[in-house]
This record gives structure tokens, sequence and C-alpha cells, in this order.
């Protein structure tokens, strides 16, 4: 198979080392900074570099777009223009409406639109790697006029590269990933900005917070770059999305307002089931249920090394791990979450005997993850 990437980012960079080596591919690359496309070359990303788009193409079996969002309609086009009429055209943006919208009727059969959900704070091809889709969900957006072949054959090529290929309808993905991906973005930078803004009695309640608030914000401030275009093309979703938060929120205002106790307990309650819900979802394939071994963890080189090599070594998987800084002074808690109650207790031993205080918790609904 013949693959063509326009666009050698992170993104790009990872899904042309994946294609290369487990799919079988050979990847050819495009980027309209030749820096990136050296770069990419150089991690071994693509096999070629093209000059101009249409070399890039125009002997492919498959074209992916990882062109920037606010890039998508006309980028997709040129793709589509230069590509053989055999060539399946996809992209990978995090929006899929317009994208798919803007595809000439004649060409609506050949072009699937594709968002995998999944990413890293790190940038460029000299980042990428190929297990970044492991296990990553995969929206493919096919419509009425897609050849059923070509999306067959996409669905297989997603599940090559060890993502989990999932159909839905352009505009059902974008107003599914306003509400579980873009709004909690807005979300996350109102708290910051609003704890950021002003002190309260001269204290600066940035010294104060603690784990919830690092949690909530831990997108706060992303790229401007990406997210004014993520934000503006899904604008429509968006909106829907944040004027249905903004009615809850005055629900929980006027609760607070009447000392409603029942409608608060309500309130959390709803909240808790649906967060048990999200995680039977995330940990669907791990057996037994889920505790989190809480440890400090000093300030010094080697210390979470030395936390996971114990852990390890006696054979209890981390399922997820997460590390709280507090200062170099106090150091930091980490989080690690285990599957069973056995493998919970064997944690805390290993570690009290390493010389770490640890305790464990069953995850719960209200508890940190």
């Amino acid at each position: 198979m013949r693959v063509t990437i326009v666009g050698l980012g992170l993104m790009g960079g990872s899904l042309g080392l994946a294609l290369a080596g487990r799919a079988g591919a050979r990847v050819v690359g495009y980027d309209p900074d030749p820096a990136a496309g050296a770069a990419a070359l150089e991690r071994g990303c693509v096999a070629l570099v093209s000059a101009d788009i249409a070399d890039a193409c125009a002997e492919a079996d498959l074209v992916v777009v990882c062109a920037p969002v606010a890039d998508l309609p006309a980028v997709v086009g040129r793709a589509l223009a230069a590509a053989p009429a055999t060539a399946t055209v996809t992209d990978v943006g995090s929006t899929k409406a317009n994208v798919v919208r803007s595809v000439a009727p004649h060409d609506r059969h050949r072009f699937i639109g594709g968002h995998p959900v999944c990413g890293s704070e790190a940038r460029g091809a000299a980042s990428a790697r190929a297990e970044l889709f492991d296990g990553a969900t995969w929206f493919l957006t096919p419509v009425h006029d897609s050849d059923p072949a070509r999306f067959a054959a996409l669905h297989s090529t997603v599940t090559a590269v060890g993502a989990r290929p999932v159909a839905i309808d352009p505009g059902a993905h974008d107003r599914l990933v306003a509400l579980t991906s873009h709004l909690p973005h807005v979300i996350a930078n109102l708290l910051a900005g609003q704890a950021g803004a002003g002190t309260i009695d001269g204290h600066d309640p940035l010294a104060a917070v603690g784990g919830s608030f690092r949690d909530m914000t831990r997108v706060a401030g992303a790229n401007p770059r990406v997210w004014i275009d993520i934000f503006l093309d899904n604008r429509d979703a968006l909106l829907a999305a944040a004027r249905e938060h903004a009615r809850r929120l005055d629900d929980v205002i006027v609760a607070l307002e009447q000392r409603d106790a029942g409608y608060l307990a309500r309130f959390i309650g709803e909240a808790a089931g649906a967060r048990r819900r999200a995680l039977e979802a995330a940990f669907a394939g791990v057996a037994g249920d889920l505790h989190v071994v809480r440890v400090h963890v000093p300030d010094r080189p080697g210390a979470i090394s030395g936390i996971a090599q114990a852990l390890g070594a006696a054979r209890v998987n981390i399922e997820d791990f997460v590390l709280h800084h507090v200062s170099p002074e106090q150091g930091g808690t980490a989080e690690i979450t285990v599957a069973g109650e056995a493998a919970a207790d064997r944690a805390v031993t290993i570690l009290d005997e390493q010389g770490y205080g640890a305790i464990a918790t069953r995850l719960e609904p209200g508890a940190p993850a």
C-alpha cells in the first residue's frame, strides 16, 4: 500500500511510523514547511518527502491530510485533485462537518473524514511514536455517498495501526466532541482565568490550589493557534454545549440560593453515576475493581522509576499513573491505579518495604482518578 501523509507534525509523523511498521506501507510525505519534512525524514516517519503536494499524491492508494483545522477544506481539496481517482482521501481533524461539507459532490465517494482521539503535548515529527494510536478511538465519518469498499479498507488500516475505528455521522461527531473535549477546554480556561484574576485579602488563589484544581485546569492555555480554530470551526455545537452548561450552572446557583440540599444530593449522585460509566468505558478490558494506590514521592532523581520498577518486579500492572507535584521540598503524590484488591494490597506492601508511605482505596466515582 502506498500512503501519502500531508502534514508532518506529531500526528502525521506518528502515523507514518505506524503505517510503515504495522501495515507494511510505503509512506511518502509532504509538508509546506521544509524543516518539518526534514525532521520527519530523519526520524524515519516517511521514506520520501516530496517538494509539492501534487508529486506526493500522484501515486498514492491512500492520502491522509494532517493539516490544521482551519486549513483542512482547502488542503483536502488539493489532495483530491492531485491523487489518482483510485485513491481514498481522509483526514485527522478534530472537527468534521465543515470539511465533509466542503468536498465536491463528484469526490464524496472517495473522501472519508477521520479523527483519532489521541495526541500529546509534544510537537513535531521529532516526538513521533508509532504507539500513539494504540487503543485510541478513531472516528470515521462516512456519508451516504461514501464508497463502502473504501470505507472497509480505511477501517482495516485504522485497526492495523492499533486504533479502534468508530463510524459516526459528521454532525453527531462535532456535537460529541464539543461536549467531551471542546467545552472542557473552555471551562479549564475559565477556571484558570478566574482564579488568576486577582487576590483575596492579599492572598493569591493560585498559590493555594490543590490537586482538584490542577486536574481540572490541565488543558488550560493550550496552543491558541490550534484551539481558536477548533472553537470557531465547531462554533454551533460548542455554543449549544456551553448554553446547556450555563443552564445547569444556573440550576446549581438557584439550589445554593434556596439551600436545596435535595437537589444538590441528586446533582452529585447523577455526576457520580456518569463518572462511573466513564471509568467503566475507559477500563473496559480490565478484570477486577479498580483501586488507587497513593504514595508520597520525594523530589529526587530516580524516585518515580524506582516505584515503577518495584511494582513491575512484583508483577503489579499499572493501569494508570498520575503525579501531583507539590514542591521541591515536599515532593508530591503519585496516584497509581491497579486492578483488583489483591494487586492493591501487594502494591502497598511492596512500596512500604521500599520506604514509601502508601495507602490504597477503591476507586469511587467521586474520588480523584
